[in-house]
C-alpha cells in the first residue's frame, strides 16, 4: 500500500511583493494553484490587517489571506495566529486535500519582536491506515533562540508515535545549517534536499537566492523529486522561494518504510 503527496512550502510575505511595494496575493494564490500540491505550508500569512484593509479598499480579499489562498481547491485549513498587533495579525497556516481531524498551534516566541509558532495538524489520508502529521515552523533569526526552538520542535515530533509519518516544513532561518543534526539525532527527521543532493536548497532571497533557510524534513516517510521553483513568477511574489517535492508512503509489514 503506497500513496504520494506533493508538498509546498511558502513564505508568503504577507501577501506583498519585496519592501511591500505591490499587493499580490492574487497572483500569488494563481502561482500557488498551478503547483497542483495536496498540503501546502505557508509562513507569515496574515489573519487579518485593519490598515491595509481599509487602503486597499475592493482589492482586500473579504475572507483571511488563508482562506482566500485555499480557496476551492483545499477543503480543509488550519491558521496559527502567531504575531499580534493593533491593526491585526499574521502567522503560519497548513492548506490540505484532506480532512484536517485535529490541530493545535505551540506558541515558541522568545521575545516580543520575533513571535514565532509551531503549527501542528493530523490529516487522515483517507485510504491510509495512519493519519499524517503536518507541522508548519517559522523559527528565529538569532542562532541561540533557534536552537531552543529546535528542541522544541524535537519534543513535539518525538510524543508522535513512531509508525505515524511527519512532515516538518517552512521558513527554519537556518542559514548557518546548524538544525540538520540537532533534528536528525535528536528527532529522527531526514531533509529531503539532503537526502537529494547532499545539501538544502538555496531559497532566499529570491531573485538572487544565497542562503538555505527553507526545509522540508519527514520522518517514517520518504522524499522524491525535490526542487525549489524556478525564478518566474517566484521570484516577484515572496522574498522566499517556495520549495516543492513528492512525499511517499509505503506501508509494508505493520509499518512506513523510510529507505529509498
Amino acid at each position: 500500500m503506497s500513496c504520494t503527496l506533493r508538498i509546498l512550502t511558502v513564505n508568503t510575505h504577507k501577501g506583498f511583493s519585496l519592501f511591500n511595494r505591490r499587493f499580490i496575493l492574487p497572483e500569488l494564490r494563481e502561482a500557488v494553484r498551478s503547483v497542483g500540491a495536496d498540503i501546502v505550508f505557508l509562513q507569515e500569512v496574515l489573519g487579518a490587517h485593519e490598515g491595509w484593509s481599509r487602503r486597499l479598499g475592493h482589492r482586500w480579499p473579504d475572507a483571511a489571506q488563508y482562506e482566500f489562498l485555499a480557496d476551492t481547491i483545499w477543503q480543509d485549513f488550519a491558521y496559527g495566529r502567531n504575531a499580534v498587533y493593533p491593526k491585526g495579525h499574521h502567522g503560519n497556516a497548513l492548506l490540505s486535500k484532506y480532512p484536517i481531524t485535529q490541530w493545535d498551534n505551540h506558541d515558541i516566541s522568545l521575545n516580543r519582536f520575533e513571535q514565532r509558532g509551531i503549527l501542528h495538524c493530523t490529516l487522515d489520508l483517507v485510504s491510509e491506515p495512519r493519519p499524517l502529521h503536518a507541522i508548519c515552523v517559522h523559527l528565529n533569526l538569532r542562532e541561540h533562540h533557534r536552537q531552543r526552538q529546535l528542541r522544541r520542535l524535537c519534543e513535539l515530533v518525538n510524543r508522535i508515535p513512531e509508525d505515524e509519518p511527519v512532515v516538518v516544513a517552512g521558513d527554519f532561518n537556518d542559514w548557518r545549517g546548524r538544525a540538520q543534526r540537532l533534528l536528525a539525532e535528536q528527532a529522527g527527521l531526514r531533509e529531503v534536499f539532503t537526502h537529494e543532493y547532499g545539501r538544502p536548497a538555496r531559497s532566499f532571497p529570491a531573485a538572487w537566492p544565497m542562503l538555505r533557510l527553507d526545509r522540508i524534513y519527514v520522518r517514517s516517510a520518504r522524499g522524491h523529486a525535490p526542487v525549489v521553483l524556478p525564478r518566474k513568477p517566484w521570484s516577484g511574489l515572496s522574498d522566499h522561494k517556495p520549495l516543492l517535492a513528492e512525499i511517499e508512503l509505503e506501508w509494508e509489514d505493520g509499518h512506513y518504510r523510510t529507505t529509498p
